[in-house]
């Protein structure tokens, strides 16, 4: 059989059903305590169908919180909130890894217990503001990390990985990306340290390695994604060269036998970009995942030059629950309302149409 994005891919042990991945979308729309909501649950099931859903960005402790209303995987009520959710994906025939997170200092002292200054690899302020529960505001100059607190940084990603274990996940994907805490650490424009955990670009992962370490003990590497961004600006990013530390990273993570690593290519604020993917593609010897802006047919493309195993799309499931059945048939997208994308009740969440093959109706 011909490849091609649509036929099935034996991810280590999981089959997928094709190599469409939905991409991970903060909406907002847990409740204040971190739970997942009944409309969650009706937005991942249906869209099922997506060869693997890499759920929202997901905080691993009260202390990773960077926005509101996003669910949580630190608590007993969190555990029993998702599994409804990965339960009704299984039941449909989906397969779901869970994205696990900390914002580092994208966050604000609002969100945090105690009012508590937001933690980073660096004191250094990012530019831009918070999104919090009384609107933006300002954020602060984060407290650097000690190397006495890193241990336990790395043990909330180990209980987290523990937790979405019990909570009915596939696997778990590390968040190394968009400038939240394990970027932070991994980009030099962020990272001004001079112990272990700063300088060259190996002490720079190290935080990272930890991590995936700790959650390799309860989770087989065949069932753990990386997500990285190399040169995104996005919390106000940069490194002074992604191409030579984006290339020794990725190398390093191919020892490791990941299920894959998840790249968003250039920035997604700009046209351009100076880094070169094959090259970083290359690198990997396992699964490559790539992201950013992909259409049905830059998607095949990718997949049939081998620039990709899968490819994740972000705004078209959004809009199209039935995108896989749209992109195989050549039918006609929705087209996504930006000003529902974040919070919210079912409006431009769950009452999105799928195809009908006359006028659409809400499933």
């Amino acid at each position: 059989m011909a490849v091609d994005l649509f036929s099935a891919f034996q991810l280590n042990d999981l089959m997928l059903s094709s190599r469409m991945v939905m991409a991970p979308m903060t909406r907002n729309r847990a409740d204040g305590s971190g739970n997942v909501t009944p409309t969650m649950v009706t937005h991942y099931e249906q869209r099922a169908t997506a060869g693997l859903i890499i759920s929202e960005s997901t905080p691993v402790s009260a202390q990773a919180v960077g926005y509101p209303y996003t669910p949580g995987l630190f608590a007993d009520t969190h555990v029993t909130s998702w599994l409804r959710l990965t339960n009704a994906v299984h039941s449909s025939g989906g397969r779901i890894f869970v994205q696990l997170q900390h914002c580092g200092r994208i966050s604000h002292p609002s969100l945090q217990p105690g009012d508590a200054i937001p933690v980073a690899p660096s004191p250094i302020r990012p530019s831009g503001k918070a999104v919090t529960y009384v609107g933006m505001q300002d954020f602060v100059t984060p407290r650097a990390l000690t190397v006495e607190e890193i241990p336990g940084l790395v043990t909330q990603f180990r209980h987290a990985a523990e937790l979405a274990k019990r909570a009915g996940f596939d696997g778990i994907e590390i968040h190394g990306a968009n400038g939240y805490l394990i970027d932070q650490f991994l980009r030099d424009g962020s990272n001004r340290r001079g112990d272990a955990y700063g300088g060259s670009v190996g002490n720079r992962m190290r935080l990272l390695n930890e991590i995936l370490d700790a959650v390799n003990e309860v989770w087989p590497a065949g069932r753990i994604g990386v997500r990285l961004t190399p040169e995104n600006s996005f919390n106000a990013m940069v490194d002074s060269d992604p191409q030579a530390h984006f290339e020794y990273i990725i190398r390093e993570l191919s020892t490791r036998g990941l299920a894959y690593i998840h790249v968003l290519q250039g920035d997604m604020s700009k046209k351009t970009s100076a880094v070169d993917y094959r090259a970083l593609r290359s690198c990997f010897a396992g699964t490559y995942i790539a992201n950013n802006g992909y259409d049905v047919e830059h998607a095949k493309q990718a997949i049939a030059s081998g620039d990709a195993d899968l490819v994740a799309f972000g705004l078209p499931f959004l809009a199209n629950p039935d995108l896989v059945r749209r992109y195989r048939q050549g039918l006609p997208l929705n087209i996504a309302d930006p000003t529902t994308f974040y919070g919210g009740d079912d409006a431009g969440y769950t009452d999105y149409p799928f195809f009908t093959g006359g006028e659409a109706s809400a499933a």
